[in-house]
């Protein structure tokens, strides 16, 4: 008998991937949190039936989240991971050694205790000696924050659930609060292909446009995410992702990666006009 796992990316669009094995299956106070081992993709992390990271090409997701920023600002030195349980967008960070501190606030502990248990590849570094681990809504934790952080990552799930509230403009204020002068925010910015995804990715960007004075979105390619084109957001105080990025100071870094490239940090906000379109005009 074969065994498929099937996410259903729309109500006339689906996903499919044979699976080896159901290596792990526990529901949280949050959410279904399951691990599967698939032929095509490796071991994948779900959260309520929806691909969150695989083995296979999580590296895409997590150079672009981290590396932007970094290359933007080389002397981001305190960290803010919301969400990110698997631990990839932190194994990024704690490669550069110019960052002191990274606090990582995941709501669900659940989600790092499958991680840190199947996927290594992702979670070996959440106990690098700089990150501190904050079990508890990312929401209430930057409420109070002042000037505190040089770049907030939101590495979020879909705005259902346990995501909704990192995509408020009460929330993104809080961030805005929460970073110091030349402070950057980098979220997960939804897809601009199907619907619904796109009016998230809308009304987030537009969100932050009312907070921020510099934001753009850029893309990448991930292939088990819906439609396979993804966004994230760039808000920042002062510093802008094109004007301010110096190339060179970050090759000499020699950091090895396995998508992200200074070419691609520029090209990635060069998006289609139908995406273009949707962010100037607000509406899909």
């Amino acid at each position: 008998m074969e065994l498929w796992y099937t996410e259903e990316h729309t109500d006339y669009a689906k996903f499919s991937t044979k699976v080896k094995k159901h290596l792990y299956s526990e529901k949280s106070p949050f959410q279904q949190v399951d691990v599967i081992d698939t032929y095509e993709y490796g071991k994948i992390l779900t959260l309520d039936g929806l691909v969150m990271v695989t083995e296979k090409d999580e590296f895409i997701y997590h150079d672009m989240i981290t590396h932007v920023a970094m290359a933007t600002n080389p002397d981001i030195k305190r960290v803010l991971v919301i969400g990110g349980g698997d631990g990839g967008t932190v194994r990024e960070l704690t490669r550069y050694s110019t960052i002191e501190k990274i606090d990582m606030v995941e709501i669900d502990e659940l989600v790092v205790k499958a991680s840190k248990e199947f996927l290594p590849i992702t979670s070996n570094k959440l106990d690098d000696e700089r990150v501190t681990l904050y079990f508890e809504d990312g929401i209430k934790f930057v409420e109070d924050k002042e000037n505190q952080y040089d770049l907030i990552i939101v590495d979020s799930t879909d705005p259902i659930g346990p995501g909704e509230g990192l995509f408020t403009r009460e929330f993104y204020r809080n961030c805005f609060k929460a970073l110091t002068e030349n402070g950057i925010l980098v979220n997960q910015n939804e897809s601009p292909y199907y619907e619904r995804d796109a009016k998230a990715m809308i009304r987030a960007t537009g969100k932050l446009k009312d907070i921020f004075p510099t934001v753009e979105v850029y893309q990448f390619h991930m292939p088990t995410y819906p439609s396979g084109h993804w966004l994230f957001g760039f808000a920042s105080k002062k510093l802008h992702p094109i004007k301010d990025f110096d190339a060179d100071r970050w090759n000499s870094l020699n950091l090895k990666t396995k998508y992200y490239n200074t070419d691609i940090h520029v090209g990635a906000f060069a998006l289609p006009t139908y995406v273009k379109e949707m962010i100037e005009n607000g509406t899909k």
